[in-house]
C-alpha cells in the first residue's frame, strides 16, 4: 500500500496554473482508464 501511494505522490502536479493541472489530470484519468481497460480484457 505504501508503494501505491508513493507513487500516487509521484505523478501529483503542484501546477499554479489551472490549465496545466485540469490537463495533467486529464491525462492520468485516461492512462489509469486505459490499465483498466487492458486489466479487465486480460483477466474477465
Amino acid at each position: 500500500m505504501h508503494e501505491l501511494l508513493r507513487l500516487a505522490r509521484s505523478f501529483r502536479c503542484n501546477a499554479a496554473d489551472p490549465a496545466r493541472a485540469f490537463s495533467h489530470r486529464l491525462r492520468i484519468g485516461l492512462l489509469v482508464a486505459a490499465l483498466i481497460l487492458i486489466l479487465s480484457s486480460i483477466f474477465g
